[in-house]
């Protein structure tokens, strides 16, 4: 299996009204996130946001955890922390990815709206275990990554459903159900209670 990296993009997303805007960065989403992508093994987990000002604060709560006084105290926390990375747009992160992994990366994008040409989740963990190249997941804040990031898309993943018709998942939730139902292992007898 190759590698597997995820981003959080701010930027372009959609509001309400499917306007391209930028979203702020929360702390929820830096955390919560970076939990998820080191319990199923991320190589790293993109924060992209052309804020300058945002820029710090994510620093801030990167250096507390890594290397500041939240290290003594939660150093599990730490070591999903570290996975962050912060950059000002999709093109910085995959740059990062080619200079690291000397390929460029597949975009698997994640959308809650229904289409033609969606793949299916036991579809791309198949494609997963056998790629060569690394796989970028993109998740999407606001109500959901622009028309300019989806058509750069390699994979577009089917939506998250349940068995109601409200589909207002989290990007918190949406990303944790999408690592688990790519990267878990095949059978429970693998993962212990």
């Amino acid at each position: 299996m190759a590698s597997v990296y995820c981003a959080l993009i701010h930027h372009p997303v959609v509001n309400r009204e499917g306007e391209e805007v930028t979203t702020s960065v929360t702390n929820l989403d830096v955390h919560d996130i970076a939990r998820s992508a080191r319990t199923y093994g991320l190589r790293g987990y993109f924060v992209v946001s052309p804020i300058d000002a945002q820029h710090p604060v994510v620093q801030k709560i990167i250096d507390h955890w890594t290397s500041g006084a939240g290290t003594s105290r939660f150093p599990e926390r730490g070591e999903a922390i570290a996975l962050v990375r912060l950059c000002h747009s999709l093109d910085d992160a995959i740059a990062e990815i080619e200079a690291t992994e000397g390929k460029t990366p597949r975009l698997v994008v994640t959308s809650a709206r229904v289409g033609p040409g969606r793949s299916s989740y036991a579809q791309e963990a198949e494609r997963l275990r056998a790629e060569s190249r690394p796989t970028l997941l993109l998740f999407g804040t606001g109500h959901g990554l622009s028309e300019r990031v989806l058509q750069r898309a390699d994979v577009f993943l089917e939506p998250i459903v349940g068995p109601t018709d409200f589909n207002h998942l989290s990007v918190r939730a949406a990303a944790a159900i999408t690592l688990d139902r790519l990267l878990a292992p095949k059978s429970a007898a693998n993962n212990p209670v």
